[in-house]
């Protein structure tokens, strides 16, 4: 095996692990209620996992650009990890991966100065990696051709499914806790009551 064969395999493997690991942090991150809980499990242990998994995913990615820029097969700018859309090579698929990359930056940039933000800017760009998870999808189908079919594209519509099943939980978990129509007007009058007694 060559050396630009083996690092043709890297980058491939490292994408594919990399998609697998960031499907598992947006599950975490989507489960988790607004205790920083889930079911069964004290709060540090998820927010532990949820922190190291996503070094994690930011490891494989990191070997994923190194190896993809360091493929001689194809010229891919340094540039181009940085600025969407200036690879000569797959310009659109690369592009929107680094649209991925820059929005996942921005997050974890937000994540590790949490404490010295206002809670409502971490949340608002935290909500950034809801656009980045289906962008690296769609980077990573259009860029990888093994991705589109056989195993690896069992393996990415599973990943995708258990993210768009987390978003389905805590959608039906959210309508849960809206009052009822025939709710409200007991509600109403317990505020009235509340309010009368003050």
């Amino acid at each position: 095996m060559t050396t630009g064969t083996a690092l043709w395999y890297a980058s491939r493997a490292t994408g594919v692990v990399t998609l697998v690991l960031f499907s598992v942090v947006a599950i975490l991150g989507i489960m988790v209620n607004r205790q920083g809980r889930l079911p069964g499990l004290p709060r540090f242990v998820v927010t532990g996992l949820h922190r190291n998994l996503s070094l994690l995913t930011v490891a494989f990615l990191g070997m994923h650009i190194v190896t993809a820029i360091a493929d001689g097969y194809v010229h891919i700018p340094l540039l181009s990890t940085i600025v969407p859309f200036t690879s000569g090579y797959e310009r659109f698929w690369i592009g929107l991966g680094t649209v991925a990359v820059d929005l996942m930056v921005a997050v974890i940039v937000t994540s590790l100065l949490r404490d010295r933000l206002a809670p409502a800017v971490w949340r608002s760009v935290h909500w950034l990696s809801y656009v980045s998870y289906p962008v690296a999808v769609v980077h990573s189908m259009g860029a990888s051709k093994d991705l589109q079919s056989g195993w690896l594209l069992a393996l990415t519509m599973t990943s995708v499914f258990g993210v768009a099943t987390a978003i389905g939980y805590r959608v039906n978990n959210a309508f849960a806790s809206v009052p009822r129509p025939h709710r409200v007007p007991r509600q109403l009058a317990r505020a009235d009551k509340a309010g009368s007694l003050r």
